[in-house]
């Protein structure tokens, strides 16, 4: 074994530069090349190589990349890599379809030795690591419903960003963001075996969704509603989780540009069970701060642990991947009006 994992990145836009960062930073990998077509003006360094074709750098002798171009190329990178026995740490979403995420599978489990990790960022959060600790203890009771939010508040070249574009990125708000919600609902709850779903493109002049609701349904009867939307005004997250004798509220997500607040904040609410407490409105909190932002590292750190330690993935692995493309898709075909349009236009 090597004393650092040679490893390089493929697309450097706003999360290949973060993975950029880490790798840098993180005493267990050494970042030796970074590719990306689309940027060919990128700093050159003496510390690693610049490749214009991904190809070379999957060619050059690493020992992993993080994979991190527009969502069209994913999918085809991750199998390249694989077909190398090159680990790879994909950015979520793994591709613009279920059948994108299909193919990866079927390559993991074709190249046999390689760890395959994707990015569902949101599980490593301290508030959430928190509250799954809090109702797998079973103190509150089961889970009653969750009320999940994430979006985004847009922005002036919104309508011609690469996640607009229907071609590049495969959906609108509800892959982009909505799928780390429908990750979490599936980490705290399992599957679903109900959907009703709206998807609509309310402001935004884009051939793709910028809103998305959904109801979910469990067989033991636990909803989960999830609203994932590009006309916030504000980007934000919120989690609400609410369980027999307690609510769990998660707000804050600590990005590294810091537009989703200053702090990361897990707020725990008892359920009276006295008189008195329901007559007066006094009630008592429980409020638990955090303001690193630690998930972008806790991930990496997974991923590094599994190749070194020659471990099973139980945090983001492709399992995990299939589960929330598969619950995303069916949001999408719940909404028959949409599904008919979006199908009929060529999706």
């Amino acid at each position: 074994m090597k004393d650092k994992i040679d490893v390089g990145i493929i697309g450097l836009g706003s999360r290949g530069l973060v993975r950029k960062t880490i790798a840098e930073n993180n005493p267990a990998l050494n970042l030796v090349a970074v590719s990306d077509a689309h940027r060919p003006n990128i700093p050159r360094s003496e510390t690693f190589r610049y490749y214009e074709d991904y190809r070379n750098l999957l060619d050059s002798g690493v020992d992993a990349v993080f994979v991190a171009p527009q969502n069209k190329y994913r999918p085809r990178v991750v199998i390249d890599a694989l077909d190398r026995g090159i680990h790879v740490f994909c950015e979520v979403p793994p591709g613009r379809n279920v059948k994108d995420m299909q193919n990866i599978i079927a390559a993991e489990k074709k190249a046999g030795g390689p760890v395959v990790v994707f990015g569902f960022t949101l599980r490593f959060h301290g508030a959430v690591l928190k509250a799954k600790e809090i109702i797998d203890s079973g103190t509150y009771g089961k889970i009653l419903w969750m009320n999940g939010v994430h979006g985004k508040s847009g922005g002036n070249d919104f309508e011609s960003i690469w996640r607009s574009n229907r071609e590049w990125a495969g959906g609108g708000i509800l892959l982009d963001q909505g799928i780390h919600m429908a990750d979490l609902f599936l980490f705290f709850a399992g599957k679903f075996r109900e959907v009703k779903s709206f998807v609509t493109t309310s402001f935004w002049n884009i051939p793709v969704e910028d809103n998305a609701c959904a109801l979910l349904r469990t067989a033991e009867n636990q909803v989960a509603m999830l609203h994932a939307s590009s006309t916030h005004w504000k980007n934000r997250y919120a989690l609400e989780i609410c369980l027999e004798n307690g609510c769990i509220t998660l707000k804050g997500d600590l990005t590294t540009a810091g537009d989703y607040g200053p702090r990361e904040t897990l707020i725990v609410s008892p359920r009276h069970t006295g008189e008195e407490g329901r007559t007066s409105g006094f009630f008592e909190e429980s409020i638990t701060c955090f303001d690193t932002a630690a998930p972008w590292q806790r991930e990496v750190d997974v991923f590094i642990d599994c190749i070194q330690d020659d471990t099973k993935v139980n945090q983001g692995s492709s399992g995990n991947a299939l589960k929330a493309m598969k619950l995303v898709d069916r949001i999408y075909r719940r909404d028959t009006v949409w599904w008919n349009r979006w199908k009929s236009s060529g999706g």
